[in-house]
């Protein structure tokens, strides 16, 4: 007895193949950008919590050396230290402070002031 063999391919068609690779393409370009964007949400939280921290040792600065603040992150010691990456200016007066945060990975800065120059309502400014 003659047996037939089976006409199913044993593959896949060049078709499949570059349908396949089409939807992947379709779907990289949908999550790419969107990864971009947490990433650079994640810089700005960064620096957002960075100068949070910087006013929380200012204000403990100030109520440790008689109602005068820290003039640069280094009289701070080792009450403060940023985070990874990120670059934290601080200009300060006795009397008054204003402190810049900066990442390198995006274009906004963030930004808080307090003293009696500033107005100080406790709201981290990230443009």
């Amino acid at each position: 007895m003659l047996r037939r063999r089976s006409r199913t391919p044993e593959g896949f068609t060049l078709i499949e193949l570059l349908i396949v690779v089409v939807i992947i393409g379709i779907l990289a370009s949908i999550a790419i950008p969107k990864f971009h964007n947490s990433k650079e949400q994640a810089y700005i939280a960064a620096m957002r919590e960075d100068v949070r921290n910087l006013a929380t040792a200012e204000e403990a600065y100030y109520s440790d050396n008689s109602g005068m603040y820290a003039t640069s992150t280094a009289a701070l010691g080792t009450n403060y230290k940023a985070s990874a990456g990120v670059t934290v200016t601080l200009l300060g007066t006795a009397s008054s402070w204003r402190a810049t945060a900066r990442n390198p990975a995006t274009t906004v800065s963030c930004r808080l002031a307090a003293g009696t120059t500033k107005s100080y309502d406790g709201a981290v400014v990230c443009k």
